[in-house]
C-alpha cells in the first residue's frame, strides 16, 4: 500500500507493523452534522477498513471538542448550558455516523475530561523553554522548534494570514511571535474555567489533540487525520508541541489530509451556513449511496457538490444491491478473481476509491451477464458483498426512495 503523507510530499510505501494507530480530529459539537464531516470520516472509514482487511490491527481515536469559542456562543445564543449543547451535538453526530455505517472509534475522549493531563504538557513545555506564561495566558514559542512550518509549508506571510482568519489572533500584544500560539487561555468573566498555575482557564484547541493522541495512541501515531483546512494552523501546531514535547520520536509517520468539499462556491461549514445535512440526505437516499457519492472523489481531492451526484449514486448502490438477488446457475462459474485484483490494487494505491467503485460496479454488470446465462454467479457474489463491506457499504434501501425532481 501506498499512501500520500503531507510532510513528505509524496506518495510513500505504508510501512507499519501489525499495530496500527489512527486519530483523526473530531467535530466542535455546537451544529448539526454536514456533509462535508461526512466525506472525511467515511474516508477514513474506508481506510481503516482497508488496513484490517490487509490483516492489520487498528487502535481508532477521534476527540470531541467540547469546549470552545463557538459552543460558548451557541449556548448562548440558545440560552442553554454548553454542556447540554454538547452533549446533544455529539449525540446527533453519533448517530448520523452510524446511519451511515461508520465505524465508532476505540476511544472518544471529551476535551473537558482532559483538562489535568493538559495542563500537565503545558508545565512541562514551560520548564524545558518551549513556552511562556504572559499574564495568566501561555503561549508557545514556535522559535524554539525549528521544523515550524515544514509540514503546511507556508510562508511566514501566509502563516500570519491563515492564522488571523483562523482565530490565532497575531496582533496579541502578549506574544513575543505573533506566530506563538496558545497553550492556555485566561477565562474571562463568566466563561466556564479550570484551574491552573498560572490563571483559571482553559486549554487552547491545539494542545487538546496532543494530549489525546498521545495518551491515547502514544508516540508515534501512525497516521493522523483531518480535513486539509486543518494542515495550518492546528496540524502544524500540533506537531510543534509534540515533538518538542518527545524530540527523540516523531508525532505521527503519515499526515493524511481530506479535500474540501464546497457548495454553493464555498467550503461547507458551520460558520458560513452553507450545509447539506447528512440526516435530510438520509431521508432521500440510502447510506450506501450517500458513501458510494462521496468515495466516487479520489480523498485529496476538493470538489463542488451537486445533487445529481447522490442522484447517480443511487443508481449505482441500487444496481450493486440488485446483483446480490440475481439467482445463481449450474453453468461455469463467473470468475471474479481479477476483479478482486484490480480492487485491491486501486484501494492500495493511495486509497483511489473511484476506481474501486468502478470495478464493484463492473463485477455487478458481469454477475447480471453470468446469471442470464446460467451460469453460477455465488463465489462472484460473495465476493462483491465483501468487497462492498471493505467500503462499508450495507446494499440496504434507502428509508424513503425519493429522487429530486
Amino acid at each position: 500500500m501506498r499512501l500520500y503523507d503531507t510532510l513528505s510530499g509524496d506518495t510513500r510505501m505504508f510501512e507499519s507493523g501489525p499495530e496500527v494507530s489512527v486519530y483523526v480530529c473530531g467535530i466542535t459539537p455546537y451544529d448539526t452534522t454536514h456533509l462535508g464531516h461526512a466525506f472525511l470520516y467515511v474516508v477514513f472509514d474506508v481506510l481503516m477498513r482497508h488496513l484490517e482487511a490487509s490483516g492489520h490491527t487498528v487502535t481508532y481515536t477521534q476527540n470531541v471538542t467540547d469546549i470552545d469559542d463557538d459552543i460558548l456562543r451557541k449556548a448562548g445564543e440558545l440560552g442553554m448550558d454548553y454542556r447540554e449543547l454538547a452533549r446533544r451535538e455529539t449525540e446527533r453526530f453519533q448517530r448520523d455516523l452510524a446511519a451511515l455505517n461508520v465505524r465508532s472509534p476505540d476511544h472518544f475522549p471529551r476535551a473537558t475530561d482532559e483538562i489535568d493531563r493538559m495542563v500537565d504538557l503545558i508545565g512541562r513545555l514551560i520548564d524545558d523553554g518551549h513556552a511562556y506564561e504572559r499574564e495568566g495566558n501561555v503561549y508557545f514559542r514556535i522559535s524554539s522548534f525549528s521544523a515550524y512550518g515544514a509540514l503546511s509549508k507556508l510562508d511566514r506571510d501566509e502563516m500570519l494570514e491563515i492564522a488571523a482568519e483562523r482565530g490565532g489572533n497575531p496582533d496579541d500584544p502578549l506574544r513575543d511571535d505573533p506566530l506563538d500560539f496558545q497553550l492556555w487561555q485566561k477565562a474571562a468573566p463568566g466563561e466556564p474555567s479550570w484551574p491552573s498555575p498560572w490563571s483559571d482557564g482553559r486549554p487552547g484547541w491545539h494542545i487538546e489533540c496532543s494530549e489525546m493522541a498521545l495518551r491515547y495512541l502514544g508516540q508515534p501515531v501512525t497516521i493522523h487525520g483531518g480535513g486539509s483546512d486543518l494542515i495550518f494552523p492546528h496540524h502544524e501546531c500540533e506537531r510543534a508541541q509534540s515533538e518538542s514535547l518527545d524530540p527523540k520520536h516523531p508525532f505521527v509517520r503519515y499526515w493524511v489530509h481530506v479535500g474540501m468539499l464546497r457548495y454553493e462556491g464555498e467550503k461547507m461549514s458551520k460558520s458560513l451556513g452553507n450545509l447539506v445535512l447528512v440526516g435530510d440526505l438520509l431521508e432521500r437516499y440510502s447510506a450506501d449511496a450517500i458513501r458510494l457519492a462521496l468515495l466516487s472523489r479520489h480523498y485529496r481531492e476538493s470538489w463542488e457538490y451537486q445533487v445529481d451526484v447522490l442522484a447517480t449514486a443511487q443508481d449505482w448502490a441500487d444496481q450493486l444491491a440488485a446483483a446480490l438477488e440475481l439467482p445463481s446457475g449450474e453453468g461455469q462459474p463467473l470468475d471474479p478473481s481479477l476483479r478482486n485484483t484490480e480492487f485491491a490494487m486501486a484501494l492500495d494505491n493511495d486509497l483511489d476509491t473511484p476506481t474501486a467503485i468502478h470495478e464493484l460496479l463492473g463485477l455487478a454488470g458481469e454477475i447480471e451477464v453470468a446469471s442470464g446465462a446460467g451460469a453460477s454467479i455465488t463465489a462472484a457474489k460473495d465476493l462483491l458483498r465483501a468487497k462492498g463491506d471493505n467500503l462499508g457499504l450495507t446494499f440496504q434501501p434507502a428509508l424513503t426512495p425519493a429522487r429530486p425532481t
